[in-house]
């Protein structure tokens, strides 16, 4: 169970952070904010999604630091 849900919180910040990329992506080409144009009607929500993004940024680097540090222990252990 507890494999299930780290991968469920992996794969659900990975999508938030490919959202806020598109996002990012649309205002710097287009200057259009999709989030913004979507939730404009309720700001709060609007803003919620982008604290969820920033918090799935911070969970992705933190994985990708603890993933690279086992990583070398593993490549350690086999030599």
């Amino acid at each position: 169970t507890e494999v299930v849900m780290r991968n469920f919180w992996s794969i659900f910040a990975l999508v938030l952070a490919i959202i806020g990329g598109i996002n990012w992506l649309l205002i710097g080409i287009f200057a259009f904010n999709l989030v913004g144009w979507l939730f404009g009607f309720a700001p709060w929500i609007a803003s919620l999604i982008y604290i969820l993004v920033g918090l799935a940024a911070i969970y992705l680097f933190v994985w990708l630091i603890v993933g690279a540090s086992r990583r070398r222990e593993n490549v350690r252990q086999m030599s």
